[in-house]
């Protein structure tokens, strides 16, 4: 995996952006609003559904990846996730994916970070992990492992869209850029969000990072 340091973030998508039909690149979708997304509980493995507000968000990314062809479509097992794909259209295509599970919180599953540091003062995620969860290592690994099938489909001329959770996929964007997953505590993504992992040449890059442009006043 390419070590070179970050060259792209924090960009918003336009006309002619990799989000509108490019090749060679992988669209990151964050799952929709979930009543523990709102009020900023950590949602492991505890598997929520959707909000009303947020299946109705979420078909605005739909509507905005309408008609494009992905060589791989690829969900986490978490309904939250799932149902996000099948809103945006995709179902038919997707698979279940194991890796793309959000970050397991341990004894943290449930809890905000100001609840946490009560008891933890200091706490991060991507430094410390969660106990009784996953250390920082462990998604490290599965997210590498992941990104190795990743980087063989784009240098084979594929795309893939995933379904995804939020620490999880900005673990995945730090270790595309070849960087340590504690990058991923500087890259915000909200629900809803679409993002792009793409080339500049031969260097892996970010092209695209939490757009929510299409949810209007989200």
């Amino acid at each position: 995996m390419n070590t070179d340091a970050l060259t792209a973030t924090g960009t918003e998508a336009s006309a002619g952006s990799p989000i509108d039909g490019a090749l060679q690149r992988i669209v990151l979708v964050r799952h929709a609003e979930t009543e523990w997304s709102l009020t900023g509980q950590h949602t492991g493995s505890t598997d929520l559904p959707l909000t009303d507000t947020g299946r109705r968000k979420v078909a605005l990314a739909g509507q905005r990846l309408a008609g494009q062809r992905f060589t791989r479509v690829l969900t986490s097992p978490l309904s939250r996730a799932a149902e996000t794909c099948e809103i945006t259209g995709f179902a038919d295509q997707a698979e279940v994916h194991e890796a793309l599970r959000e970050w397991d919180y341990g004894a943290y599953e449930g809890r905000t970070t100001p609840q946490i540091r009560e008891q933890d003062p200091g706490w991060e995620l991507y430094r410390d992990g969660a106990p009784g969860g996953e250390s920082p290592e462990q998604v490290r690994t599965r997210v590498d492992a992941l990104l190795e099938e990743l980087l063989a489909l784009c240098r084979a001329g594929g795309h893939a869209l995933l379904f995804s959770h939020g620490h999880l996929l900005r673990a995945l964007a730090a270790r595309w850029v070849g960087q340590p997953i504690t990058l991923g505590r500087h890259l915000g993504l909200g629900t809803g969000s679409l993002s792009t992992l793409g080339w500049k040449r031969e260097l892996t890059v970010i092209e695209v990072w939490n757009d929510r442009t299409h949810l209007g006043d989200a």
